[in-house]
């Protein structure tokens, strides 16, 4: 990207090489440039207006990094970067790709959106926002909480959901205590994803596939990324789904939502170790889960039918996956029910399973304070109690 020097005065040099060579209609007066001068050198083609009172020193499409900085000059020193476009900066693999630049201010300051730089108003700015030297990034956790309730399908809010809580961009509590200050603007379906992954789903194909048996009237209940142990208590794969008493298998096969580059092969390699205990693997993919959910289920409901009550060659023992403890919820408010204890007879929450990446440092976190909405209360304890009692 070429620029005569002498388009601008010297003084703002450094500023603007500082800036990525985006500056604001302030900086440019201060060195004592005219608005005629601005407009003239626009006009001429040498500078480009991106949003009101900015402007990038050369013609040509800004990079990336340059919408983030012109966005947030644009917007003002309080504003923080979040939504998609903190997701991209932090460079999650599978949010959907934005021509926006999501930042949120406080709610006493008057910023419109405008061109790319979507501006939205918070009650309370980020206080875990990182710090660039050009723009605050929210933390991951509000920021995936902020492009879901932007986002209007569960496909890509489940996926982002995913990918926070795998790759350790964020941990449950985390999550749950920026869907609570979101209340119910919006959230709806970071809700369902949450809940979700709070009861075992790690990935938006497995909530789907999910999703998809869960109308059989011939299924049992489903454990959903169990962990499985031989007689000799040597640890076996960790299978998507498993029904126990068909020693049935469900694997969903996605080089795209699993986050490892070595997940692939290890799917193959799960499938040859299972089937070596007896046990039958099916394998979907997520677009076959899509297209054909009633033939997914089909095939599942018949290959469930005739195994039922087949034994896997060596024994296999099955631990549900834990609950989600590490979720600090205070009794209810004023006004609301108590939440109860667990129901009796259920296993204590144990280590995550091997093969599951984990998401983030929470055992070195004090607990979280939360005081919840009833609903989201009791769709936290509804997808917990679901896992026990698998």
């Amino acid at each position: 990207m070429l620029r005569d020097m002498s388009d601008y005065p010297p003084e703002l040099d450094a500023t603007a090489r500082a800036q990525h060579l985006v500056v604001t209609r302030a900086q440019l007066l201060s060195v004592g440039c005219t608005d005629m001068h601005l407009y003239r050198q626009a006009r001429r083609g040498r500078w480009q207006r991106v949003l009101p009172a900015t402007y990038a020193l050369f013609s040509g499409t800004l990079t990336e990094e340059q919408r983030r900085v012109s966005a947030a000059l644009y917007a003002g020193p309080q504003a923080q970067l979040t939504g998609l476009a903190a997701l991209h900066w932090y460079g999650f693999r599978y949010s959907p790709r934005s021509d926006a630049v999501q930042l949120v201010v406080p709610h006493h300051v008057r910023r419109r959106s405008a061109a790319y730089a979507q501006v939205s108003r918070a009650l309370t700015l980020d206080g875990r926002a990182r710090h660039t030297a050009f723009y605050p990034v929210c933390s991951p956790a509000r920021a995936v909480v902020d492009a879901a309730r932007d986002l209007r399908q569960l496909r890509p809010v489940r996926a982002v959901v995913a990918e926070a809580v795998q790759r350790g961009y964020a941990d449950l509590p985390g999550l749950d205590e920026e869907i609570r200050r979101a209340r119910r603007s919006r959230t709806a379906l970071i809700r369902q994803a949450f809940a979700e992954v709070v009861a075992g789903t790690r990935s938006a194909p497995e909530a789907e596939l999910r999703e998809c048996l869960a109308g059989s009237r011939v299924l049992p209940a489903i454990l959903w990324n169990p962990r499985l142990s031989n007689g000799t208590g040597e640890s076996m794969p960790t299978p998507d789904g498993y029904l126990a008493d068909a020693a049935l298998a469900l694997e969903v096969d996605s080089q795209e939502y699993h986050f490892s580059p070595d997940d692939w092969s290890r799917t193959l390699d799960r499938h040859n170790q299972l089937s070596r205990y007896g046990i039958l693997v099916l394998h979907f993919t997520p677009a076959r889960i899509r297209r054909e959910p009633g033939r997914v289920r089909q095939l599942v409901e018949e290959a469930y039918e005739s195994r039922r009550g087949s034994v896997p060659l060596t024994r296999v023992r099955v631990e549900p996956l834990p609950g989600p403890a590490a979720l600090a919820i205070d009794p209810a408010p004023a006004g609301l029910p108590p939440a109860g204890p667990a129901p009796a007879g259920l296993p204590p929450a144990g280590p995550a399973p091997a093969d599951l990446t984990p998401a983030g440092p929470a055992s070195t976190l004090p607990p979280t304070r939360l005081t919840p909405d009833r609903r989201h209360l009791e769709e936290v304890l509804a997808a917990r109690h679901r896992v026990e009692q698998a």
